[in-house]
């Protein structure tokens, strides 16, 4: 999560005064995602179940290629192998919804991720060198119609910070990939924020996300379908030796 205008916009949807919390400058807030559900560039990607209100998010990560433990922000610049175009495909009805229990996002979060199509070695992209990252234009489109433009070199945190923060007190290993979180105007949840929920429909079958960047290519991918196979009833039920409120038994 390290572009601003992206935590500015998605905060919106809290209400019109809602900005970015503090504690979001103190350090890259990250979490952790599903290796398993990593994708082609040009592959096609089904809705998850049980969501309504599907979403992208166009992202750059930062490949590492040579692991490390309690790596300082100047050691972790050397341990990036390079970088890779990014989608963090997320189903926001279900995010939101399991955030409101102050725990994940996760089913939100780990149906897919599109990487490539293009691996990019910093050497490549040192002429370009701006702010924390690279002066490259971030385009996203939806149905061919661009929704969203940054530049990379908006991020407020480096990806030397962002390596060295994950590496606090455990390890980053080799080929582990590191998004940089969602560039400003990335994703349908900011203009949701923004603009409010009429300005653009979620994701549906059939829809196809084009995500660019300069230097690192091109993904088109088309939305399909979703599973909707019943999966039975998720709701907790009681114990019946829970205790009750005041420590007696039921």
């Amino acid at each position: 999560m390290t572009f601003e205008s992206h935590i500015e916009g998605v905060a919106k949807l809290g209400g019109p005064e809602a900005g970015s919390p503090e504690q979001w400058y103190e350090a890259p807030a990250f979490y952790f995602t599903n290796p398993y559900a990593i994708h082609g560039p040009q592959d096609d990607v089904r809705i998850p179940p049980g969501c309504t209100r599907f979403d992208f998010e166009l992202e750059v990560a930062a490949v590492i290629g040579q692991g490390g433990r309690d790596l300082t922000i100047d050691e972790a610049e050397s341990h990036i192998a390079g970088y890779v175009l990014m989608n963090d495909w997320s189903a926001r009805d279900l995010q939101f919804t399991e955030m409101q229990v102050r725990l994940g996002p996760a089913k939100g979060k780990d149906s897919a991720t599109t990487l490539g199509p293009v691996f990019v070695t910093p050497d490549e992209l040192e002429p370009y060198r701006a702010g924390n990252a690279y002066n490259l234009r971030m385009t996203a489109a939806v149905n061919g119609i661009v929704v969203g433009q940054d530049v990379w070199s908006n991020m407020a945190f480096s990806y030397a910070q962002m390596v060295a923060y994950a590496s606090r007190g455990t390890e980053v290993r080799t080929g582990d990939i590191l998004g940089s979180g969602t560039c400003g105007g990335g994703c349908l949840a900011e203009l949701w924020g923004r603009h409010g929920f009429d300005v653009h429909p979620p994701l549906a079958p059939g829809d196809t996300v084009t995500l660019s960047v300069e230097h690192l290519g091109t993904q088109t991918c088309r939305v399909t379908e979703r599973d909707e196979r019943p999966v039975g009833d998720l709701r907790a039920t009681s114990h019946p030796n829970a205790l009750a409120p005041h420590g007696g038994h039921r």
